[in-house]
């Protein structure tokens, strides 16, 4: 008999006999963290903190968009990650280290390809894309030549991803920390030399962040080949880059395993882009409040973004020993601390917005529009930590299509015209309207957590795990 849904989440919570302990997953949290922080938000902020010096609302702005339209596409790069996650990760929990080298060599070649696809579309359409969002003038001129350049950072993270797709899917996340950490500290150093001009190099402003964002990820991907192709730890997964691929159905189980994740993890990130979208005629006030209430949300959001990969990979593992009740367990003490993490910091945030936001508007004309607008929408939190979770769970579970389908659909038959129709209204109070449309974002969230609960009280994400090719 089936326990109701509050009596079987803490009945998992204190489950001390399936799955892992607590602090065995906080052990694999700690470095998804740091990597997360580096990866989605602490550069981030900094670099904005740096632009927000020249005191141009039009550059912050102009920036805001092509972060939001860039965290996008490295969702793709995520998504095709994640599939390499899946398949290694159930080949390692069986043992089958020379498949797993096999299976990496098919994501780096694949991945090799749809990157410089990537790349090549965003350097060419970067004019379109920003006369897409109906921009003022003043901002396109900005905004294209910083995309154009970052497009060639956006080949190599690209590849990058799909190293640390197997990293993971072996459970090594130390390395991919450690090899952010650097990227990070290059990218930083750079960041602040080329915008103010220091060291003998002239003040490029936009375009020293582009230049400093290409350095990191060339740094990143190459050390993280490096890594993989001499790590003595490494040898028994014979990885063998230079060779052809290794069996084109695997190439096949890789992109029917991918596309899932690339559909459902642009289909989320692309709401922002749609969001903006909707939000760039009420100007560049409103717009530049978007982008600093997305950031500080984002960067609140970190723990369970971390969390979301550890279950991932445990999941994936778990799933190929078919230990069904520690996959439940693992993910209801990941929702639970993924929640007290997200919320300690919104508390923090919500305090005092107005100092925090301060810094990053020195000219002050948009702080009090998003210092109103942020601890309303953050509110609503929470059904984002769900939905992470378990759509992460889902995954490694091989569920793939599940959260495609869930996302896609809630995204386009909800959130864009929901968000289209209140962007119609006319209205004076900008305030009311921007943070109705945010909220739809996070209504979204609620109902796809609410789909992927009853997947999993169905018991219909069992499926047989992958075949192991001869």
């Amino acid at each position: 008999m089936k326990k109701n849904l509050l009596t079987s989440y803490f009945s998992g919570i204190k489950d001390a006999h399936n799955g892992e302990g607590f602090s065995k997953i906080l052990k694999y949290f700690f470095p998804e963290f740091v990597t997360a922080v580096i990866l989605y938000s602490l550069p981030l902020l900094i670099d904005a903190r740096w632009i927000a010096h020249l005191q141009s609302t039009a550059a912050y702005a102009a920036l805001g968009i092509t972060n939001t339209l860039l965290h996008s596409i490295i969702k793709i790069a995520e998504g095709l990650s994640v599939g390499t996650i899946v398949i290694t990760g159930q080949l390692n929990g069986m043992g089958e280290h020379k498949q797993v080298g096999k299976a990496l060599v098919n994501a780096f070649w694949t991945t090799v390809f749809v990157g410089a696809f990537v790349a090549l579309g965003l350097y060419l359409g970067a004019y379109r894309l920003y006369g897409w969002y109906r921009l003022p003038e003043d901002m396109i001129v900005l905004g294209a030549p910083f995309l154009r350049i970052r497009a060639f950072g956006i080949f190599f993270m690209f590849v990058y991803f799909a190293l640390i797709g197997f990293m993971r899917g072996i459970k090594d996340t130390k390395t991919p920390m450690n090899i952010f950490i650097i990227g990070c500290i290059l990218f930083l150093f750079f960041d602040y030399v080329f915008i103010f001009g220091k060291l003998g190099f002239p003040a490029l402003g936009l375009t020293g962040s582009a230049l400093a964002s290409v350095i990191q990820s060339l740094s990143m991907c190459g050390i993280a080949l490096w890594y993989v192709v001499r790590s003595k730890a490494l040898a028994s997964y014979k990885i063998c880059f230079f060779s052809a691929f290794t069996s084109w159905a695997s190439v096949w189980q890789l992109c029917k395993f991918s596309w899932p994740v690339v559909v459902d993890k642009a289909a989320l990130s692309w709401a922002y882009v749609w969001l903006g979208y909707c939000l760039a005629p009420l100007g560049a006030c409103v717009l530049a409040s978007f982008s600093v209430v997305k950031d500080l949300e984002r960067f609140a959001l970190l723990p369970a973004i971390a969390f979301a990969q550890v279950i991932t990979f445990l999941v994936s593992n778990d799933y190929g020993k078919h230990d069904w009740e520690a996959i439940k367990t693992n993910s209801k003490k990941i929702i639970f601390m993924a929640s007290v993490g997200v919320f300690a910091i919104l508390y923090v945030c919500s305090l005092c917005p107005d100092r925090i936001i301060s810094l990053f508007d020195f000219k002050g004309e948009f702080t009090v529009f998003a210092a109103k607008m942020f601890p309303i929408v953050s509110v609503l939190a929470f059904f984002d930590v769900l939905q992470l979770i378990l759509a992460g769970a889902l995954r490694g579970a091989a569920n793939v299509q599940v959260v495609m389908w869930t996302r896609l659909l809630v995204c386009v038959g909800f959130f864009a015209p929901a968000t289209y129709l209140i962007s119609r209204v006319e209205t004076p109070h900008i305030l009311i309207k921007a943070i109705l449309m945010y909220s739809c974002l996070y209504i979204g969230n609620a109902i796809m957590g609410l789909i992927y609960i009853q997947r999993f009280r169905a018991e219909a994400w069992k499926r047989k795990s992958i075949e192991v090719e001869a």
